[in-house]
């Protein structure tokens, strides 16, 4: 299971998400243009020591239309509630920036895909930390917690070099 963050813009919110895939062993996948460096200390501070050991993947070619696995978006302009999205081992959650969301051409393609977490209509929405949290905890909990018992595969794969992260080079 992945979580995939589309051009995110504030690197507290990455690294709150960093830790949550620390917890769970899922995977992080961070879409360029970034609104920050992966040097930044906001980042770093955030994220912490979690790093370590995370699958992160950068990238600036993220493309869907041969993609095998399940994939799922999330947004506050859904109308059906994460709760029904049927979620599996290898989902893909997919998250749009705070501030522009999601591109529109994965509206027209995948509208069926599209998932929200219900709130108030008078306030804003969620923090994109908390909304992964939420998301990521009920895709687990759909599958049983199946990923928290699994042994991390391999540590080669991480494509950012958390240990780089971590001192800031």
């Amino acid at each position: 299971m992945k979580i995939v963050l589309w051009q995110p813009q504030i690197p507290g919110n990455v690294g709150n998400i960093v830790r949550t895939c620390s917890v769970t062993g899922a995977g992080l996948v961070l879409v360029h243009p970034l609104g920050f460096s992966t040097q930044s200390r906001h980042l770093k501070r955030a994220g912490l020591d979690y790093w370590e050991g995370i699958d992160v993947e950068e990238t600036r070619d993220f493309s869907l239309e041969e993609e095998k696995r399940p994939f799922f978006f999330f947004s506050s302009k859904a109308k059906t509630s994460y709760t029904e999205a049927p979620f599996t081992e290898d989902s893909l959650l997919i998250f749009g920036s705070e501030t522009t969301g999601l591109p529109p051409h994965f509206w027209e393609r995948w509208s069926d895909r599209f998932y929200t977490i219900p709130m108030r209509e008078e306030v804003r929405c969620l923090n994109l930390a908390s909304s992964a949290a939420i998301v990521l905890y009920e895709a687990l909990r759909q599958t049983h917690f199946s990923l928290l018992n699994k042994k991390e595969k391999n540590r080669e794969r991480t494509m950012l070099h958390t240990s780089d992260v971590a001192r800031g080079t």
